[in-house]
């Protein structure tokens, strides 16, 4: 009896399934969510510190840096909350990462790029309830939770202090902050202000600030390369366009809950490396694991056409591999829930990249030929369009890029930020 039970039990299973096949493919569907849950706020993509950026002297030794060193950057924040962790990467160093004190506060005014803070607002940070940590070789480390206001689109200070500093110069950062961090000697982790500091353009250790939020907030990471990550920008102006897309979303969009975080590099590219390791090696780590993500906008390849030979050969090549990479990216984030748009890649006439033959323009129309192909991402966010000259499409529209035709100034980020569709960042209630 009970095992006619049993085989009755299977059979109605298999009929189940096979119905709910037939009524047509699965639908990728966003992380179930639940009440207060973290969210990724911030992000900075770790990188391997190039000779060029690393902290100047004495803030880089012959084979150490950071020693007895204070470091004080700004981040913005996209979603707010009342409790905040951070995350330090160690991912390229050779050696260990001691973390001696860290602190968070509000920057002075409330701007980044500052190196005051406001009077009142400091809070120590600490690590499995001690002050001090040490981030392992290849690792990160998560803070403990830190109640702490924060406002979504407010900067956030965090000052650290590395006593011993990391006895290598495998230093993990993320160079291309457009935002100015702070180097002093000692440990002034607890200063209103940094008087006397070194100012950098470069974000070094920090990672990630993560919130605790309501169940309705969720996250969209982004990958891409320079135009992405905002060169051209203004230093300290956050107005790369994934800023100018959050500023867009908070103005009455109808998604105020909605994280942004800019998983970019100068340089990146898809298939081989190049300033970061490439984007299917990246995946994982800067978008499968942050918290809170549920979509994915994909908006790099240039720079794998625009290093590729300029030959028919090479350039089909190319654009083959990109194209079968983006199906990987695909499959790899519908794995995990996440949604996935591509994005077309840029005109670049006028600029190196161009062979003045047209072949590697070839390379560029074929590859946005498939992405804006049905069915191959969720959705596609038509950049190329945005941004063209309609008389030469061939190139960026004049008043829009900053003199190399190939990086774009503020009000051409502006322009990609305004030709995403906010509404496919609606959750389903």
């Amino acid at each position: 009896m009970l095992s006619t039970c049993v085989l009755a039990l299977a059979l109605l299973v298999t009929v189940t399934a096979v119905t709910a096949l037939a009524r047509g493919p699965l639908r990728v569907a966003t992380h179930p969510v639940r009440a207060d849950h973290w969210v990724n706020t911030w992000t900075g993509m770790p990188q391997l510190t190039e000779a060029a950026n690393l902290p100047p002297a004495p803030f880089t030794g012959e084979k150490s840096v950071l020693v007895d060193t204070t470091l004080r950057q700004t981040v913005r924040v996209t979603v707010g909350a009342h409790r905040l962790r951070l995350r330090f990467s160690n991912a390229y160093g050779d050696t260990a990462l001691p973390l001696t004190a860290v602190t968070v506060a509000l920057p002075a005014g409330g701007r980044a790029g500052v190196s005051g803070i406001v009077p009142g607002s400091l809070q120590r940070v600490t690590f499995a309830g001690r002050a001090a940590t040490v981030v392992p070789v290849g690792a990160q480390v998560v803070s403990d939770p830190v109640d702490f206001e924060l406002a979504p689109g407010s900067e956030l200070t965090v000052t650290a202090y590395t006593a011993q500093g990391q006895p290598d110069l495998a230093l993990t950062s993320h160079p291309g902050s457009r935002t100015t961090s702070y180097l002093v000697a000692g440990d002034h982790t607890q200063d209103l202000d940094l008087t006397g500091a070194t100012a950098v353009d470069h974000w070094y250790l920090l990672s990630d600030v993560e919130v605790l939020a309501p169940a309705a907030t969720r996250a969209v990471a982004v990958l891409g390369d320079s135009l992405t990550d905002g060169r051209g920008s203004t230093t300290n102006g956050n107005d790369r366009w994934p800023d100018q897309f959050f500023d867009r979303l908070r103005s009455g969009s109808g998604t105020p809950d909605l994280a942004v975080l800019n998983q970019a590099a100068g340089g990146n590219r898809v298939l081989n490396d190049g300033l970061g390791p490439n984007v299917l090696a990246r995946l994982d780590r800067d978008v499968l694991a942050r918290s809170g993500v549920s979509w994915l906008i994909v908006f790099e390849g240039v720079n794998d056409i625009g290093t590729a030979a300029a030959t028919p050969q090479a350039q089909q090549q190319v654009a083959d591999d990109l194209v079968a990479a983006y199906r990987q990216i695909v499959v790899r984030a519908h794995a995990q829930g996440i949604r996935v748009y591509g994005a077309t890649l840029l005109p670049f006439g006028g600029n190196a990249y161009d062979d003045g033959a047209g072949v590697r323009e070839a390379g560029r129309q074929r590859v946005n030929t498939w992405i804006r192909g049905r069915g191959h991402f969720d959705a596609v966010i038509d950049f190329d369009r945005a941004v063209r000259d309609p008389a030469d499409p061939t190139r960026l529209r004049a008043g829009l890029q900053v003199g190399d035709w190939l990086h774009l100034n503020p009000t051409g980020y502006g322009a990609l930020a305004a030709a995403v569709p906010a509404g496919l960042f609606r959750t389903p209630r």
